[in-house]
């Protein structure tokens, strides 16, 4: 199977590199153009026709959100996915009215940006996990119920979740989700307290006993 083609723009060119150096690596992408500037990046874009483009959200001149409304009005068959050095929920759910697949943290691990950019290629809309938290909080202020806030996973729970019910160990799980064994081991903690349970077999009776909570993303983000 050839790589996807991936575009990168963003301003600085030592992240741009870095991202560029990476993806090319894992052999499943191969970065066909970089721009550093989102003209530049939305000319790129309408040439090279590219599988998935990663756009920086904070840029001189066009901003990430004016390359995602300008993307959208070309009807460029692609996978969008923003990349911010900051939360900010206003500017998520901006990035979601304009057709983004993904909205990313730029201080996520490797792996786990290389997972969720997985994930958006198969379709599904991934944010970062402490995105959705953000929003879950806000949801929760404004009278979503304590249980709803607890039980409530995030996709990246739900997807840990479903193979620790299959019997898969934090290894296994990290190899097929493409994230570190530390970083499981973070989202069982987090299982085992949204769940009420005291081991990995309760969790695992939980999935059997009640199915998975719906996660708690954002509408229209699915599991795959």
């Amino acid at each position: 199977m050839n790589p996807a083609t991936m575009l990168l723009i963003d301003d600085h060119p030592l992240f741009r590199r870095g991202l560029a150096e990476f993806f090319n690596a894992t052999g499943e992408f191969h970065v066909v153009g970089e721009a550093s500037g989102g003209r530049q990046g939305i000319s790129l874009a309408w040439q090279l026709k590219p599988a998935l483009v990663l756009i920086d959200l904070h840029m001189p001149g066009l901003d990430g959100l004016q390359v995602l409304d300008e993307l959208k009005q070309l009807e460029l068959d692609c996978v969008k996915v923003l990349l911010s050095a900051a939360m900010d929920r206003t500017e998520l759910r901006a990035a979601m009215r304009l057709g983004a697949n993904g909205y990313m943290l730029k201080e996520s691990e490797p792996e786990m940006l290389l997972a969720y950019v997985r994930s958006c290629m198969q379709g599904v809309m991934v944010f970062d996990d402490d995105l959705a938290r953000l929003l879950a909080d806000e949801q929760d202020s404004a009278g979503e119920t304590t249980h709803a806030r607890l039980s409530g996973l995030t996709v990246r729970e739900a997807q840990t979740l479903t193979l620790i019910a299959e019997g898969m160990s934090n290894k296994q799980i990290a190899r097929q989700l493409g994230i570190s064994d530390g970083t499981v081991k973070v989202y069982v903690k987090n299982l085992l307290r949204k769940r009420d349970a005291k081991t990995r077999l309760e969790l695992a009776a939980s999935v059997h006993r009640r199915g998975l909570d719906q996660p708690q993303e954002v509408a229209g983000d699915e599991l795959q």
